[in-house]
């Protein structure tokens, strides 16, 4: 007989409730084809946390607000420490010890970013661009402006970008833009530089590389940190941007309109 067709695979599910039935029904079915199973859940009681063979919870405490924020860096958090744990790399695990006092850095931030959004009271559109590591991160920062203060936000590779939608950039468009040091930042800040040199684009830099900030109308300065941590910690001020933006725009960042705390998908 053939063996399972997952047979000798690793089949990850992450969801901060852990209940939502497709990813439940995903996993399982992993498991029914001979994958090794785990979910990475804040609540392991739920029906993901029972239907894995492993799991890793993230007790972050309870996420009371409805655009998951705490969760998603702590969901971040266990992905590093887990492929780090994989990789049997244990320089990156004593790295991993440094996020505390990375995440306390960026909070920091906190009352420039406050007074920084008032510029941005009537936006309504922007773009958020980000690559490698920090693709993600974009993709982060774009959600949580739509789901807290309803601006249409997208987010886009850098390179991608250039392929085609660089075209809706005019005189004072909003671009939001994520670059750490690594492989991609000289890349990421020639593309904002054309940006703002030719396009006139209202810039919006998270960075800890120097050239990139000085191109920013607005700037959010990050810590110097390791590329592969950067997802963790460059979120934390991102979503203090979405958070003051929302209450700048005089909406309730707790309950934003049209959401529930769990989205039930099939």
């Amino acid at each position: 007989d053939a063996p399972p067709i997952l047979s000798n695979t690793l089949t990850i599910a992450i969801s901060q409730s852990g209940e939502s039935p497709d990813i439940v029904a995903a996993l399982t079915e992993a498991h029914s084809q001979g994958a090794t199973t785990v979910a990475i859940t804040n609540t392991p009681s739920s029906p993901l946390g029972k239907a894995a063979e492993f799991c890793i919870n993230l007790n972050a405490g309870d996420e009371h607000a409805i655009a998951a924020t705490k969760t998603y860096t702590t969901q971040l958090l266990a992905i590093a420490m887990l492929s780090s744990a994989v990789a049997n790399n244990t320089a990156r695990l004593d790295a991993l010890g440094s996020i505390p006092a990375l995440a306390e850095e960026a909070l920091l931030s906190n009352d420039a970013i406050a007074e920084a959004t008032q510029r941005f009271r009537y936006m309504s559109q922007c773009v958020v661009l980000g690559r490698g590591y920090n693709y993600a991160t974009a993709y982060e920062w774009s959600l949580k402006m739509k789901e807290l203060a309803y601006v249409v936000a997208e987010p886009y590779s850098s390179a991608d970008f250039q392929h085609g939608p660089i075209a809706i950039v005019e005189r004072g468009f909003p671009v939001m833009a994520v670059i750490t040091e690594g492989a991609v930042a000289e890349e990421v800040t020639a593309l904002c530089r054309k940006l703002v040199e030719t396009k006139e684009a209202e810039l919006v830099v998270l960075s800890n590389v120097s050239n990139a900030l000085s191109l920013g109308r607005t700037t959010i300065a990050l810590p110097q940190m390791d590329e592969w941590l950067s997802p963790i910690i460059s979120m934390i001020p991102a979503q203090l941007f979405c958070l003051h933006l929302t209450l700048t725009k005089g909406y309730d960042a707790e309950h934003p309109r049209g959401l529930t705390k769990v989205t039930e998908t099939r």
